[in-house]
């Protein structure tokens, strides 16, 4: 093949070479019509073509080539029981390179279904970006091996084609998309070191009134983050972005041993969007009644039967058990369950529930959406996602891996730094047409206990979180942990209950949905799975569901301290006069 041809192949990506010319024909003219762009864009830019002109000579041409750099600036303060236990500030760039050899329908990263799964983490790779020479020679080192690593493993992959059946779904390892171009001003962090060693003090004091609380611990943290990103389709963009959290958890343990914990956290997307210092406290001072609440709570026994989850435990519990068995890649893979993959079109939930995923969605009454951004780890631009309409399931989220009938990305290629990027939630919305309010609810709770004669409903108030099984190997089912439970009995009366664990399987679940509440809650955390940490957010109703499993939660063995808390003991001995 002449080297013409060759390099046409390499830059073209998944369109036609002709676009591809026009593309670098017209680059420098984008940028002056744009600005002047950040020499870190373009010195990627320069490496990324020089790259392709070289790859473009080997036995396994490179179709697609990515390189994304993430920057970020971390502060943060953590203290426990009324002091500062240290201050940390961090500053770390990564490098995530995407090359493909092959072509769209086959490449590189094709599953191989005899085993060998692509590896979800890469090595490390740090990435100077003050350094204009430093950083072109970071990229052809690493260039250089993902190259090298990608032409081995397409080598496995097409071995692997001729000796196993047919692929159920036909649609290719990648998907092709337009350049996007963008330029974001840079973000830096405000902190006042002082104040927030103030407000860390200040959250964890309370906890010291308890003899009973064994940990409590607050965090004030905030990152700012920028990333870089280019790719050989024409895309150049560079998004900044930041981040603010209070962490505030404790434990406390019952007489038999049982670990209690309760924690609360609020995510904002800017200093002014973290609650004032007095609705922190009045969260603190409730988290300590509720522990020793807890602590003599009657434990809960297995049970099977209605339940409403509040706004806060809904939004968790759509994430872990509804939002996961979207996600597109899962569609595909011959390891994962496909729950919904052959359910487009049916109905999965009651009529008057919908559900779409939206990053472009940055604030909801007042609360910050930390699952929002503009542009996904694969240089698509986020746009708003129905999954669910009116009870029908509807379509996934996609990143750039296709599926059979899903051919494009929606803008949910998402990954923390590291990691191959797969198609993750962003902000998760549960949207009810017919709402009732929360004694309407618990009416019904009460009716659905009388007919079927069970001795009390549960109210879920808080879900810490959980985790849940997609894959084949083992049952698909999910563990969600609660942290606040309430029976409801009979006459209405509500009593605080400790040790369960919410169980179940999804399909089961769902169909056991009843009812939504009138009023939307907001959970924002972050969400862990094979393309790392990622920032997300629920908003969703309480809901009714007709049928909730639990199971007893685990209990260690241990004993109770021996000794009394600091301070306690004198106090108590002084009290009785035998102060020493």
């Amino acid at each position: 093949m002449a080297r013409r041809e060759r390099l046409n192949r390499a830059l073209a990506g998944p369109r036609t070479p002709a676009c591809r010319w026009r593309f670098l024909a017209t680059l420098g003219m984008a940028w002056l019509a744009l600005g002047a762009w950040p020499d870190t864009l373009e010195t990627m830019e320069g490496e990324l073509r020089r790259s392709l002109e070289v790859l473009a000579e080997q036995p396994d041409p490179v179709y697609f080539l990515s390189y994304e750099i993430t920057e970020d600036k971390v502060v943060s303060v953590y203290g426990s029981f009324g002091a500062v236990g240290g201050w940390n500030e961090s500053e770390q760039r990564g490098l995530d390179i995407d090359l493909r050899v092959g072509s769209p329908k086959l490449d590189n990263t094709h599953e191989l279904r005899r085993g060998g799964a692509m590896p979800r983490q890469r090595v490390r790779m740090q990435a100077p970006v003050s350094d204009t020479e430093a950083l072109r020679a970071m990229l052809w080192r690493w260039t250089d091996h993902e190259y090298k690593q990608a032409s081995e493993r397409f080598t496995q992959v097409k071995a692997d084609v001729q000796v196993t059946v047919a692929a159920e779904d036909q649609a290719g390892d990648f998907s092709e998309h337009g350049p996007e171009r963008a330029t974001e001003e840079l973000v830096s962090l405000d902190v006042d070191r002082a104040a927030w060693e103030a407000k860390v003090r200040k959250y964890t004091a309370p906890f010291r009134a308890s003899k009973h609380i064994l940990s409590a611990n607050a965090l004030v943290w905030a990152d700012a983050e920028t990333r870089w990103y280019v790719n050989s389709e024409g895309s150049a963009i560079r998004t900044a972005n930041t981040f603010y959290r209070i962490s505030i958890s404790a434990t406390t343990r019952a007489d038999d041993g049982m670990v209690l914990p309760r924690s609360e956290q609020f995510f904002a997307l800017s200093p002014d969007g973290l609650p004032p210092d007095e609705e922190v406290m009045a969260t603190v001072h409730g988290m300590v009644a509720e522990l020793e609440a807890l602590r003599t709570a009657p434990l809960v026994e297995p049970y099977a039967g209605p339940a409403i989850l509040s706004g806060p435990a809904s939004g968790v519990f759509f994430h872990e058990i509804l939002g996961h068995r979207l996600e597109g890649h899962r569609q595909k893979s011959v390891r994962d369950g496909q729950t919904f993959r052959r359910m487009v079109g049916q109905s999965v939930l009651p009529e008057s529930f919908s559900v779409y995923f939206d990053p472009t969605v940055a604030q909801v009454a007042g609360n910050d959406l930390v699952g929002s951004y503009r542009f996904d780890n694969e240089g698509v631009k986020a746009r708003r996602v129905p999954v669910i309409e009116n009870g029908i399931l509807t379509g996934f989220l996609m990143g750039r891996i296709p599926i059979e009938g899903f051919p494009k990305s929606n803008g949910h290629g998402r990954k923390n730094t590291g990691y191959r990027t797969v198609a993750r939630q962003s902000n998760l919305f549960v949207d009810v047409a017919d709402r009732h309010t929360r004694s309407e609810l618990k009416a019904m709770l009460l009716e659905a206990v009388a007919r079927e004669d069970k001795p009390f409903g549960l109210f879920f108030d808080r879900i810490e979180g959980g985790y849940t099984f997609t894959g084949r190997s083992i049952p698909n089912s999910f563990n969600v942990t609660p942290t606040m439970v309430y029976r409801i009995h009979p006459d209405g009366s509500e009593e605080l209950v400790r040790g369960a664990d919410l169980i179940g399987t999804p399909l089961t679940t769902f169909s056991r949905i009843v009812a939504g509440g009138g009023e939307l809650a907001v959970f924002n955390g972050t969400c862990g799975a094979e393309s790392g940490l990622v920032p997300v957010a629920a908003i969703s109703p309480s809901i009714l569901v007709a049928q909730i499993e639990v199971q007893k939660k685990a209990t260690p063995q241990s004993r109770l301290p021996i000794l009394s808390p600091p301070g306690f003991a004198f106090h108590t001995a002084h009290a009785h006069g035998d102060a020493r």
